[in-house]
């Protein structure tokens, strides 16, 4: 019996030795946190909270998968992981559905969002393409960045999702910005995006995107209308007080007054019922999991590795800080999912596959390619 103990044991460790525990702790608790909201956001639907956990359980696989591989061989397949992810951003284009243009494909069993590819391809080709010269970058190597970063966004903009092209831009901004860029080219850029603003308005944007932004400035001009979601989401973060009316006796989204309440207005629900203590908790779960990847980032042996860790980390802040910003009414609604917490497949396997290869990046600091 000790001996199958032992080997079970010894079988275990060997299974799971390039996981990182804290890492895999934090991601676990913010993923039951978000399963227990979902049912309660789903009006207690089993069937809703069994979808997610499987969609989890895939991510979880992933994460594993790629913690196993050493950054070198990551390192390796990364051309040829940015161009095979090309491939469906242009499918998306030509048999793509979605409410408001071409987002997802339908694969029959699930529907999947190409877009989503990026938030971890970008980062791993701009990591590579510069860890192949001196840091920091010269000129030469910061305009190759800038079309490896403009093609796979300007695809993503004509489907259109202006959430996830942000989410996307700023996973390569931040290679860029640990690499050591100057801050004169950030600067630069700031400046080009705001000379480019009223051309945007007039010829890029969508009606409803408009209607968002203007929304965003005033809710309280249409609030049966365009307003509605941010008002309601207010009325729920409000209502939760401090310690929150309690699991599943949310007003807003029971009575149905809160709009999307299971994806892009989750944490509403876990405001109104969970109250600010519950925000606090989740807030310090993503704020150690990004604070892990920074660390991580920092004993990294090599650019590619401290690149990529890095951005990861820093990437997971915007998200959180998007959708936050968005249901609070600080930032207007651009449809982005709070991480691990929203329902949706595409996006929790991304994330979870991007802290795969942080914490492959962990494991295998002696490994060198």
């Amino acid at each position: 019996m000790s001996l199958l103990l032992y080997w079970l044991r010894d079988a275990w460790a060997r299974f799971t030795r390039t996981l990182d525990w804290p890492l895999c702790l934090a991601l676990g608790a913010l993923m039951g946190i978000g399963l227990a909201v979902l049912y309660s956001a789903g009006n207690e639907s089993p069937r809703l909270v069994l979808a997610q956990g499987l969609r989890y359980a895939f991510g979880i696989v992933a994460m594993w998968a790629l913690s196993r591989l050493p950054p070198h061989r990551l390192r390796n397949a990364t051309p040829a992981f940015y161009a095979l992810s090309i491939l469906p951003l242009l499918a998306v284009l030509l048999i793509g559905s979605g409410k408001h243009g071409n987002l997802w494909i339908n694969l029959g069993v699930f529907y999947f969002q190409p877009s989503e590819l990026w938030k971890l391809a970008l980062p791993m080709m701009l990591a590579w393409h510069l860890d192949r010269g001196p840091l920091p970058p010269r000129f030469r190597p910061v305009l190759v960045a800038a079309v490896l970063m403009a093609l796979p966004i300007v695809l993503i903009l004509l489907q259109p999702d202006f959430g996830t092209a942000m989410l996307v831009t700023a996973s390569g901004v931040f290679v860029l910005f640990l690499a050591g860029l100057s801050w004169w080219w950030f600067a630069a850029a700031a400046a080009g995006v705001a000379t480019a603003a009223p051309m945007a308005w007039f010829w890029l944007l969508r009606p409803y995107q408009k209607d968002r932004i203007l929304t965003f400035l005033n809710p309280e001009s249409d609030p049966m209308g365009a307003g509605w979601n941010i008002i309601q989401s207010k009325i729920a973060i409000g209502g939760g007080g401090l310690f929150g009316k309690g699991w599943g006796q949310g007003t807003q989204s029971h009575l149905d007054y809160l709009p999307e309440h299971t994806t892009d207005f989750v944490f509403a629900v876990l405001s109104e019922e969970f109250g600010w203590i519950g925000v606090a908790v989740v807030l310090a779960l993503y704020l150690f999991v990004i604070g892990r990847c920074l660390w991580i980032a920092g004993q990294a042996r090599d650019g590619y590795s401290r690149l990529l860790a890095g951005a990861l980390g820093l990437s997971l802040f915007v998200y959180v800080l998007v959708n936050g910003g968005m249901i609070s009414g600080l930032l207007p609604v651009v449809g982005v999912p709070m991480p691990l917490l929203s329902y949706g497949g595409t996006a929790a396997v991304s994330l979870l596959a991007g802290m795969g290869v942080v914490m492959s990046i962990r494991s295998h600091r002696g490994v060198n390619g």
